[in-house]
């Protein structure tokens, strides 16, 4: 029993990280050792984004690790570390950074040219390979000394961190890997880094955050019923012990409580509206028509936090009938496929310049958009929830749904006489008793 319970705990730990719906969607950190200095060598650090709809969003990313002997950091491009942390042993050129920990920053946009590099400088911002594969990398290039000249004396770092900008990722140790190799603007000779290693980084919703981000309610033209987020889905109101922890959106002060906040939204926590659910993001998904050969639902993202503007949103759908979808509206779509042949997960964000920014609380804070199904009469019904979604996913964060005998029901199917898994087992149990 005991080995069982320890084999069961080692399971859960190992695949916390793992997401159903992007399995092989990962941070990769590829470490590439250039040239040797003196005492050292210089590397161009490349962070990439290999998942599929998950960005690493302002204030960006934070990449910490520990030096394996008495490494320092003389010079970088494209970033710096937050502290330089104790150089009095140098008396001479004083090094960029001395930590035994250094922890690295991006950049801000608008960095001088001479100490930028490519791929530098976007304030940590990462979007994901999928939306924007021109901006899913992000580089910096780092002078280290006493580590070593050849590729016998240096040592891997250890205990790579990544922030992004929350805990949310675990990385595993670094592995060497084979040397880069690079090819020259010209196309007629190849380089190749001196030796190369690799940190691999996942993402947790669980780490990242304790309470959910963002929920989902439902309603159809067959049922007059809206089903809501269930209450307290990531917080309850409760103004009376925790003063400030939602904003009403008819205090006739609102623009003074947010503003009085701070300027910059994506550095400060949530400042939701007062809600029910107190969600900073609820996805609504309507059943809208029904006709003879098709079916029309309407989609709408409604932004409840003060403090945030999603400039590069994205929603992730798991539903049955997206083999059969006709037509998206106002939303750009692409099929997920995790599951080899089995084309049931759809990938949808905004259209660049109409409906990709997703603003701030308020009357403009949300997006909709239709989408036309067409019916498989093998599979397709409106009993039981069908017309539903699965999961759907905000900016990478699974959004919590309704319970199943809460969703709107056929006014002619057994529906109608819906009796929750809780009030059977108690049933069951006073029978026995």
């Amino acid at each position: 029993v005991l080995l069982f319970f320890l084999l069961s705990c080692f399971t859960f730990i190992s695949t916390e990280a793992y997401d159903a719906l992007d399995p092989n969607g990962n941070i990769t950190i590829k470490w590439d050792v250039i040239s040797w200095t003196p005492d050292g060598y210089v590397a161009v650090v490349t962070i990439f984004n290999f998942q599929q709809y998950r960005h690493i969003q302002a204030p960006g990313w934070t990449l910490g690790w520990t030096w394996a002997k008495k490494e320092v950091i003389w010079s970088m491009m494209g970033s710096q570390t937050t502290e330089q942390g104790d150089c009095s042993r140098f008396k001479g050129n004083i090094p960029h950074c001395c930590k035994k920990d250094p922890t690295v920053v991006d950049l801000l946009p608008g960095t001088p040219y001479n100490q930028q590099i490519a791929n530098c400088c976007k304030g940590g911002v990462i979007n994901s390979w999928v939306q924007d594969p021109a901006n899913a990398a992000s580089s910096f290039q780092v002078s280290v000394g006493g580590a070593g000249t050849t590729n016998k004396t240096v040592k891997l770092p250890k205990n790579f961190t990544l922030k992004a900008p929350g805990p949310g990722y675990t990385c595993g140790p670094a592995k060497n890997v084979k040397p880069t190799k690079f090819v020259t603007q010209d196309g007629r000779r190849v380089t190749q880094a001196m030796m190369t290693w690799n940190v691999t980084c996942t993402y947790s919703q669980f780490l990242a955050q304790k309470t959910p981000t963002c929920c989902v309610s439902l309603s159809s033209f067959y049922n007059n019923t809206i089903v809501p987020c269930p209450t307290c889905t990531c917080g309850c109101k409760n103004n009376l012990t925790q003063p400030g922890s939602c904003v009403d959106q008819f205090t006739p002060h609102l623009a003074s409580v947010v503003s009085g906040s701070g300027k910059n939204g994506a550095y400060l926590p949530p400042l939701v509206q007062c809600t029910s659910h107190m969600c900073p993001v609820r996805v609504h998904w309507h059943v809208k028509l029904n006709y003879k050969a098709y079916w029309r639902v309407k989609v709408t993202i409604t932004n409840f936090n003060f403090r945030m503007n999603y400039s590069m949103w994205n929603l992730v759908i798991q539903h049955p009938n997206f083999d059969n979808l006709t037509q998206v509206f106002s939303f750009n779509y692409k099929p997920l496929n995790p599951y080899e042949n089995i084309n049931d997960t759809a990938m949808l964000w905004g259209v660049k310049f109409y409906n990709d920014f997703l603003n701030q609380a308020g009357p403009l804070g949300n997006v909709q958009s239709e989408f036309l199904f067409q019916k498989d009469k093998s599979t397709f019904t409106f009993e039981k929830g069908w017309a539903f979604p699965r999961r759907i996913y905000f900016n990478g964060d699974n959004c919590v749904m309704p319970p199943p005998d809460a969703y709107p029901y056929l006014p002619n199917s057994s529906w109608s006489k819906r009796v929750s898994l809780f009030t059977i087992l108690v049933t069951v149990l006073t029978t026995a008793a």
